[in-house]
């Protein structure tokens, strides 16, 4: 196993506690670094996992400081943002106008999006002790006035 460095062990907490696999945090180890660790020596950095069960307090404490900032920061990444999801639609609509198949899916996703049913937030009834509750959509279909010719 390679003798890492602190500055090396804390570039290996962060990139598993923001979600990277131990196999792509090992090749950024040595691409930035030039160092080799596997992929197996990676994940003794992740008290998530078995293997990192043992990991100091120091680099536990990095670990979930690290996560607790990814996951706030969720709004940096693209795919993460309603509009950006609504423009690759767009453009998946624009590129392919005459698709049968495709048009109706993307154009359900976009309602789906807007409709919000791709968070996760709920609602709370206030009035029955707190209980989410889960309130559906109506949409009222209203036929055009006719004239009659009687």
């Amino acid at each position: 196993m390679a003798r890492i460095t602190k500055k090396v062990k804390l570039f290996i907490v962060r990139m598993l506690a923001e979600f990277e696999t131990p196999t792509k945090t090992s090749k950024a180890v040595k691409d930035i670094f030039n160092v080799d660790v596997s992929p197996q020596q990676c994940e003794l950095y992740d008290p998530t996992k078995r293997m990192g069960q043992d990991l100091s307090q120091d680099l536990r404490d990095k670990f979930f400081e690290y996560r607790r900032i990814a996951n706030q920061e969720l709004e940096a990444i693209p795919i993460a943002n309603m509009r950006y999801r609504l423009q690759l639609l767009q453009g998946l609509v624009d590129k392919y106008p005459d698709n049968p198949v495709l048009i109706p899916k993307w154009a359900e996703q976009a309602a789906k999006e807007m409709g919000g049913q791709y968070t996760n937030k709920q609602e709370v009834d206030h009035t029955s002790k707190g209980e989410s509750i889960n309130k559906p959509t109506t949409i009222e279909l209203v036929a055009p006035h006719v004239k009659s010719t009687d």
